[in-house]
């Protein structure tokens, strides 16, 4: 009776003829709710799509298959009947709409909830001080023993491919939830990998850049430090994975049996990949803003020592007008016809040795 009564308070939410849509939200179903599947897979096989309350209740009446429920940011009113029907914890389900959590993994009873952090690379035709290279996102999924519900929220990382790839290996499929939540991870560790890959090429274009130019002046540090930012946000979503996937591939949890882990532990073995190429990007561009720092201060040092060579070339001719500017009636040659020749020729050939002193010592 208990679950009967779950099933009609849930009715509201679930049901297209009680449900209000927000047809102005972006990114939404085509019916505007924030429902974007309900769907039924038997042995491994879709039987269908039905409101949440009819689908949990043909899979528990007929006591085979489970339930694939997929959102996209759902509001707290619009998420309540389905955490009310299928009896989710109220703290998993205040992190699944808001989507502020860290990658994490959490055990209810027999419900696992799981927070990925989903990244796409953001096209640019060159990288500036400004540019945005990596979006994230965020998907909660909710794992019990007869359902799947995922809830997304950000414009990208749409799960509708990978439900319909997953839908062509029944045999898969038919593993249950546990399945889904493994294809689900693989999928957002690929993406990992698929961004560390983009990301990598921006790397050496600004390593080229920097050491294309020896003095450091055509390379902005802006663009570096813009990219390691970037980077830094992806290193938020793949880092912290590490620990659930971990779990996920080694404890005993509800629904995840031995053949799975093994599919977790490979999941995990790319993660660790995607984790080392961040770390070693993260070094790498700091190597890099050090050398272009580097490469402006010497340009700097060289600047300075051409200006400090020219004051001292000037200095000569300085020093004789000025005193022969302090107006003496008795001054050598003042009087003499060559005399104003001979000071021009002695500032002339003392500027000419002091330059070539600088010039054979690099100064110049």
């Amino acid at each position: 009776m208990s679950m009967i009564n779950n099933l009609r308070k849930a009715v509201r939410f679930a049901h297209p003829r009680h449900r209000r849509v927000d047809l102005s939200h972006p990114g939404r179903s085509p019916l505007g709710s924030s429902v974007v599947n309900c769907v039924v897979y038997q042995e491994g096989l879709r039987q269908g799509d039905c409101a949440a309350y009819e689908a949990i209740a043909r899979v528990r009446k007929s006591g085979r298959g489970f339930v694939w429920i997929g959102l996209h940011e759902p509001s707290e009113a619009e998420f309540a009947g389905v955490a009310e029907l299928f009896g989710l914890h109220p703290l998993a389900v205040e992190d699944a709409v808001h989507a502020e959590q860290r990658p994490k993994l959490e055990r209810y009873g027999d419900t696992l909830f799981t927070i990925l952090k989903t990244v796409r690379y953001v096209e640019h035709d060159r990288l500036t001080a400004t540019s945005e290279v990596v979006d994230s996102g965020h998907v909660m999924v909710f794992t019990g023993a007869d359902f799947v519900i995922t809830v997304r929220h950000g414009g990208h990382g749409s799960l509708g491919p990978l439900r319909e790839g997953l839908e062509t290996v029944p045999d898969q499929l038919a593993k249950g939830p546990a399945a889904v939540l493994h294809a689900i991870t693989d999928h957002v560790v690929d993406q990992y990998l698929a961004v560390t890959a983009a990301v990598q090429r921006d790397i050496d274009d600004v390593e080229a850049d920097v050491f294309a130019d020896s003095r450091g002046r055509g390379t902005d540090a802006g663009r570096i430090y813009q990219l390691k930012r970037e980077l830094l946000e992806l290193k938020r979503a793949v880092a912290p994975l590490g620990r659930p996937l971990q779990s996920l591939s080694q404890d005993q949890l509800p629904g995840i049996d031995t053949d799975l882990r093994a599919y977790f532990r490979d999941a995990a073995d790319h993660l660790a990949r995607a984790t080392e190429q961040v770390t070693a990007f993260d070094e790498l561009l700091n190597s890099i803003l050090q050398a272009n720092i580097a490469q402006v201060t010497m340009a700097q040092n060289e600047d300075m020592r051409k200006i400090s060579a020219w004051v001292a070339i000037l200095a000569v001719p300085t020093m004789i007008c000025g005193l022969y500017g302090m107006n003496f009636e008795h001054m050598p040659e003042l009087r003499w016809t060559y005399g104003y020749p001979l000071a021009i020729g002695v500032m002339a050939v003392a500027c000419f040795v002091i330059h070539r002193g600088f010039r054979r010592n690099g100064w110049l």
